[in-house]
Parts: C-alpha cells; structure tokens; sequence
C-alpha cells in the first residue's frame, strides 16, 4: 500500500484498503470481533480500523504505534459493534505517508462455538444431524487438477500466518488454510463425530505418480496419522500437543485418494497397495477405504471398506434403492461417501429429497454391507454456486437446510437402530418403498418400531400397516407421524421461506395394529409407533 499526501502532512484524510471477506461481514450490535492483521514498513506507522456501514468502539489492542524496522509485526485489535450491517467491509488506513506491506489480515466473531472459529449457527445444523463421522478435506479438493495444487496436510498446521495457503484449482479459489488438517480433526471431534481422512494418493486430475515414486506420499500419510493419532511425545504428535492438543485425535479411517480407481489413471492399484501395507503394519486397527467399487464385482486387492459415488437424475437415483442387494457379503463394506440428486434438483427441491430417502431405505435395508452414508457436498454460500445443490446454504448470517437436508434427519435414528424384515406388496405402483426399524430414544430410554415410506409418485397411495406379526404391544398414544412433502414436487426452500419444505410432526392415536395411511404424491413419511 503505497501512501501519497502531497504537500499535506499528515494526509488529510484515512487512505487504505477496504475488504468485504466472503461477501460481506456479518457485524451485530453487541458482538466483539477480533482484528488482526500483520504489517511491514521502514517507518512509523498508525492504522486505523472501520468497517462499513457499523459503529464500532476498540475494546483492546496490542499496539498503539509501531515503529518500522522493516519487519513483520502482528496487530490484534479487540472491537465491539454499536450497530449492525450484515454485508460490512473492512478498512484499514492511515494519515501516514509511507510505503508499508500488509498480509493475513483477518476479522473472526469472539463468539465461534467452543472459540474454536466455527460459525455458531452453521456447526448447530450439522450438529443436528448427529453425524456420527466427518469426512474431510473433500474429494476433488483432496487432488487438485494438478498435484501442485493439492490439498497438502503438512501447509496447514502451525500458526495461521504461517500457512503457505494453495490454489483450489479445480473449483478456482484460493485457500488460505485457515480451516486446515487439525481444525477438521477438532470440527470432528466437537461433534461427537469420527473423523475420515482422504489423503492424497499420487494423483491430481491430470496428473498421477508412478507408483515407484510414490514412497514421499505413503511416508506423508503415516505422518499425518501420527499428527492425528500419536503420542504427544512422537515426531508429528508433539507438534499437535503444540497446537494445544495433547490428546489423540480417534482416527480409525482414512481413504486412499478420492475417485482415483478409474481408467483414466494407471497407477492406482500399485499406489493403493503401497499406502495398505505401510499403514496395515504401523497401524492394524485402522480402516483404510478403497476407491475402487465393488458393489457389483469383488476387488483385486484388500479394503475394510470401498467407496461408492453417485450423483444421477431423481428417477434413477429412486431406482438405485436396490443397489446394494446382490452386493457380495464377502468383501469389503460399502461407504457411500458422496450421493446426491443433481440433473433435476435445481437448488435443493423435494423431488430429489424424495428420491434420496428411497435410497437411503435401500441403503438401511442393506445395512450388513452398507457400513457408512454422507451426503455431498454439505454446505454452499449462496454467493458461490459453484455446485449445485447442497445441503446447508448460508449467506454473511443467514442459514437453512434444503430438503435433503430434512430428509437425512429423518434417518438420525438409524444408526445403532434393529433392522426388522417386513414386506411391502402392490399391485398398483412401483414409485414406493419402505423399511422398519426398532430404536431406543435416549432421552427417556423408550423404544419404538419405525415405519419409513416413500412415494415417488405422481398420485397419492393407501399404506396399509399390519402389526400383527409383532411380539411387542403397542401402545395406545406416544405414537407419532412425520411427513415430508409440499403442493410442488419442484418447491425449495430458501432465506424468505427456510420452513417451506419441512418434516410435520401430529400424534398418533393407535386403536388395533391395523390401521391405513395415506401416502401423498412426492412424499416420505415416518411412523414412530410407541412399543
């Protein structure tokens, strides 16, 4: 930044730099924020802070004046918001004539969850969900189009201003690796959620290692193991104890590569092989996830588990509820760790959510080789629609879920649920599909049988539930019925109607264990029967 005043000393008013972030800054009245910006400069300097459209008052500073010595100097500065524009920028300027280089510069809320740096509203709905893991950094991301680009765990730990950062080039954005390897593993961790790992396998998406040089890889996985998982007086684990976290990470998975099994690339197979036997022999336990897909044929190399990807139209996504039935029970388990509707999904809208919980029920059904589902991608700031859609969209301060998003909730209790065998008959249509589930709430420690139904159709269905054949009772009143559904199969959701497409929760009174259900057209509903 480079200051003229002229025949004015000092300059007759602030020249600087004004920043808007990531398309505006939310800045709310009563809310402290943290500044913090590093400058260099040969002489004297003086800056001062505002932001567009807010009143704020400096709480704290670390420095006043700094005196230029040509080297790098850290400011923080602690403000408070007297009122709020949610699409601020920042200004940093001076009166000063000078030369002066400024770099990292950063505005945070005090009041991110745990003070680790995550959005309070944005972590809530993925806490929401109960996510049991967290699958990071990405897929794509993971490889880069080229390997120079890739997404490297080693650049992103230490101290923020000592990230190098790397172009995300295959979505054409630069990352300053604020949110790096460790943030993820925390993210995880201040979920309740496992964390999975997709480390880089040798490849980018135009470019691949051979796999007699790909040692440096293999030992840089280890190493980010050992970071996650070691103890604090190893080699990587005394830099995580460093960090501040003298505790283990739980890793038990990691993924070799992301989408790399394909026929375009030649060294996967040898790469894979590399990665298993190093990590099988430092670390037995862990899961090591295999890009290659063996839901119709058996690998030729050893997994725990197989990575499934699918992003099909509506219709064939309700179609793909049988994927997994002939799957070898032999093998390895599936992950089905990227699925969504995209052709006609449009930005969210019920006729995909529809179609995914019919693939999730096929999913459920086949939960004895279905280890793991996550939807993707999980979040879009909806000045970026890079890829649509997604599950959580947010602006500066706002946030809502699509209906897929809705949809995933309605699975919560699947995990750790009874699967029971049950039998759906029709003669009239084959847009529906069904599955029961025995859970347990934790709240109150009662149990539930659990009918989920969907109707991928065009005209609304009669279900006609038969309890008998349970050994069970049930009881009376403590039964509910859920149900997702909207007068358009093509209705979204959105910041002026976040609640427009939603599930609708109404008692249910249960007089015999046989009883009738409507099933409205583009629907999914569960029933929670009190057992």
């Amino acid at each position: 930044m480079e200051v003229y005043c002229g025949a004015h000393k000092p300059c007759p008013y602030g020249v600087g730099i004004s920043n808007p972030g990531y398309w505006g800054m939310n800045i709310e009245q009563g809310k402290r924020y943290k500044v913090v910006y590093h400058v260099k400069s040969e002489r004297k300097f003086d800056f001062q802070l505002s932001f567009t459209g807010v009143d704020v008052i400096k709480v704290a500073s670390s420095r006043r004046h700094v005196y230029g010595d040509g080297k790098w100097k850290r400011v923080e500065t602690i403000v408070e918001a007297k009122t709020t524009n949610h699409y601020s920028s920042l200004q940093i300027t001076t009166t000063r004539e000078g030369s002066y280089l400024l770099d990292q510069v950063s505005v945070m809320p005090l009041d991110t969850y745990m003070g680790h740096g995550f959005r309070n509203d944005l972590f809530q709905m993925v806490a929401d969900l109960k996510p049991k893991f967290l699958r990071f950094p990405g897929g794509c991301y993971v490889e880069g189009n080229y390997l120079r680009n890739r997404f490297q765990w080693k650049d992103t730990i230490g101290p923020w201003e000592e990230r190098p950062g790397h172009l995300g080039d295959v979505w054409n954005y630069w990352s300053d690796d604020g949110i790096g390897f460790f943030e993820y593993l925390l993210l995880a961790e201040d979920l309740g959620a496992l964390p999975i790992w997709v480390f880089n396998a040798g490849f980018g998406l135009n470019d691949e290692i051979d796999t007699s040089s790909i040692e440096s890889y293999v030992q840089d996985a280890l190493d980010g193991i050992e970071f996650a998982r070691g103890s604090p007086t190893s080699q990587w684990g005394s830099v995580r104890a460093a960090m501040g976290h003298p505790t283990p990470f739980d890793l038990r998975y990691v993924a070799v590569g992301n989408e790399n099994c394909w026929q375009t690339y030649f060294n996967y197979q040898g790469n894979y092989l590399k990665f298993y036997e190093a990590i099988k022999a430092a670390y037995p336990d862990i899961q090591i996830i295999s890009n290659c897909d063996a839901s119709r044929k058996p690998l030729n190399h050893p997994a725990d588990l197989f990575d499934f990807h699918t992003y099909p139209s509506s219709n064939d996504m309700f179609s793909l509820f049988t994927k997994f039935d002939n799957t070898s029970r032999s093998g390895p388990k599936a992950f089905v760790s990227e699925y969504a509707v995209k052709s006609d999904a449009a930005n969210g809208n019920l006729l995909a959510a529809v179609a995914e919980a019919a693939f999730l029920i096929g999913l459920e059904k086949n939960s004895d080789i279905v280890e793991m589902v996550s939807y993707a991608p999980l979040f879009l700031n909806i000045n970026d629609k890079r890829w649509i859609p997604d599950a959580i969209v947010f602006d500066s301060y706002q946030v809502y879920g699509t209906p897929s998003y809705w949809v995933q909730k309605l699975f919560i209790e699947s995990s750790g649920a009874t699967f029971i065998d049950s039998t759906l008959s029709t003669t009239s249509s084959n847009k529906l599909a069904a599955s029961v589930i025995i859970w347990q709430d934790s709240s109150d420690k009662k149990n539930y049988l659990r009918i989920k139904a969907v109707n991928f159709g065009a005209a609304a269905e009669s279900l006609d539930i038969d309890l008998s054949g349970l050994d069970s009772n049930v009881q009376q009143y403590g039964s509910t019925i859920t149900v997702l559904t909207s007068t358009n199969v093509m209705d979204e959701n959105s910041f002026l109607e976040p609640k427009k497409v939603v599930p609708q929760t109404s008692p249910l009174e249960i007089d015999d264990k046989h009883l009738i259900v409507l099933l409205p057209s583009y629907s999914v509903i569960s029933l929670d029967f009190l057992i």
